[in-house]
């Protein structure tokens, strides 16, 4: 008789080793991560600023003058802020200094003029800003110039602008004083009143800007314009391709720079009751430099709001800085052109460092 055999079910033996698992990417360290901030060289260079002028210049460790600094780098930082915003976006602003005074020239002058109450002059400061901002967007977008073109050009118009109309409108180069008139001191607590904050009085700008930065983060990474900021300022084709409106996205960031020289140029005002039309040459090269030394790149889609903060207060460091060192104040355009083409190298290396894997 025949036994069959049956075979063995087809198991794996006892001491088969385990299929391994699919190998993963390795994730970034903790400091590759942190390389690839735009503000970490902004942050670095802050640090090292505070520091030295801390050590070289004894007023600056007291909290008043720390308070004076803070000033300094506000009504820069918050038009950095909205500059950094558009160069994330690809595109400049020249005209952002003398918009400042432009705005500030409107509602001086339409107040005075009218013998109205400055809260009418400060709102049509704020259309004229803003239209100046729509205006700038929309030439860029309908004749396809670079933006340093037409805002070059606009530079130009609203610096010839503030010069005539208020020679035209007052007799010499500076408005009438407003502090006598209705609204005065309500708009003058809004935007140049002191606040005390730790028993050291400090100006209300530095909230603003503080709250703006905020702002503007919040927006960034978080929001869907803030996706269009990034993409418009990386690729406009590709943005396009996917949806993103980067007409709108621009004329958007140029409105903001018009809204942010609205809000300083107010400060200006009633700070100091007058203004003089020639003032705000120069500045928009400032609010390039604080964004740039912040981490924006010049070819656009990098960057963040905490950079400018940070390229801002750097200024307001040095600015001071050099008061209470008692050092020749001369000197403070040699440090921006220094820090300048450090913070581009710099930013140069932090990009390379984060694209390394």
């Amino acid at each position: 008789m025949t036994h069959t055999v049956t075979p063995a079910a087809a198991t794996p033996p006892a001491s088969s080793p385990a299929r391994e698992p699919k190998s993963r990417a390795p994730e970034r360290s903790l400091a590759r991560r942190l390389l690839a901030r735009p503000e970490i060289g902004a942050l670095v260079a802050a640090i090292g600023v505070y520091i030295f002028f801390f050590a070289v210049a004894p007023t600056f460790r007291q909290a008043d003058s720390f308070a004076t600094v803070l000033y300094q780098a506000s009504t820069m930082g918050i038009m950095a802020l909205a500059v950094s915003l558009l160069m994330i976006g690809g595109e400049f602003d020249l005209s952002a200094g003398v918009a400042v005074t432009s705005s500030a020239l409107a509602a001086s002058m339409l107040s005075f003029q009218l013998t109205a109450n400055v809260w009418v002059g400060v709102v049509v400061a704020l259309l004229v800003s803003l239209g100046v901002g729509l205006i700038n967007g929309l030439l860029l977008i309908r004749t396809g110039l670079p933006s340093f073109l037409v805002t070059l050009a606009s530079f130009l118009m609203l610096q010839g602008a503030n010069l005539a109309i208020t020679k035209l409108l007052t007799g010499n180069v500076a408005t009438d004083t407003i502090n006598d008139m209705d609204g005065f001191d309500q708009a003058k607590s809004v935007f140049a009143s002191e606040v005390t904050v730790f028993g050291v009085e400090v100006k209300v700008t530095v909230l603003w800007w503080l709250a703006f930065a905020a702002i503007a983060t919040w927006v960034l990474l978080r929001t869907k314009f803030g996706n269009w900021i990034f993409a418009a300022g990386g690729s406009k084709e590709s943005a396009r391709a996917v949806g993103v409106p980067v007409n709108l996205t621009k004329i958007a960031l140029f409105m903001t720079v018009g809204f942010a020289a609205w809000f300083v140029g107010m400060h200006l005002l009633f700070e100091y009751n007058t203004v003089q039309a020639g003032e705000g040459v120069g500045n928009e090269f400032y609010y390039i430099i604080a964004a740039v030394i912040g981490g924006c790149l010049l070819t656009g889609g990098y960057g963040s709001a905490i950079g400018a903060v940070l390229g801002a207060f750097i200024f307001g460091m040095v600015n001071q800085g050099i008061v209470y060192a008692n050092w020749n104040p001369d000197w403070f355009k040699f440090f921006v052109g220094v820090m300048l083409l450090l913070a581009t190298l710099v930013n140069l290396w932090v990009r390379r460092q984060a694209a390394r894997r």
